[in-house]
């Protein structure tokens, strides 16, 4: 992952969900993804990550097995393209101190859920 003043992309999402709380971080993620999306196919997909990866992402000079490995790391279901609940579920994937956290959130999300159904 890419390196910017010694700091770690992962490491910032735990500060992100603190801050927003789980709502607001997904909303973040989904910004994210639409930076990312190819635009005509709705998904991610190795050409449009190729093409955003140096002026949206600034990791410049990917070899084009980086950015495939980038794809195929999130793809769970295997079509070759990143939809947007495998771009969040992988951005959560790369932050391990997040993933500590995502037990704090899941409740959270269906305590606010819960609450507004009463």
């Amino acid at each position: 992952m890419a390196e910017k003043g010694g700091l770690k992309f992962e490491d910032f999402l735990p500060t992100m969900a603190e801050k927003m709380g789980g709502e607001g971080l997904m909303k973040e993620l989904c910004n994210g993804f639409r930076l990312l999306v190819d635009e005509r196919r709705g998904v991610i997909t190795f050409e449009s990550l190729k093409r955003k990866a140096s002026s949206v992402l600034g990791l410049v000079g990917l070899r084009d097995e980086e950015v495939m490995g980038m794809i195929e790391e999130g793809d769970v279901d295997g079509d070759g393209v990143l939809n947007e609940m495998e771009f969040c579920v992988l951005m959560f994937r790369l932050s391990p101190g997040l993933m500590e956290q995502s037990e704090l959130l899941l409740e959270e999300a269906l305590e606010c859920e819960f609450n507004d159904k009463l």
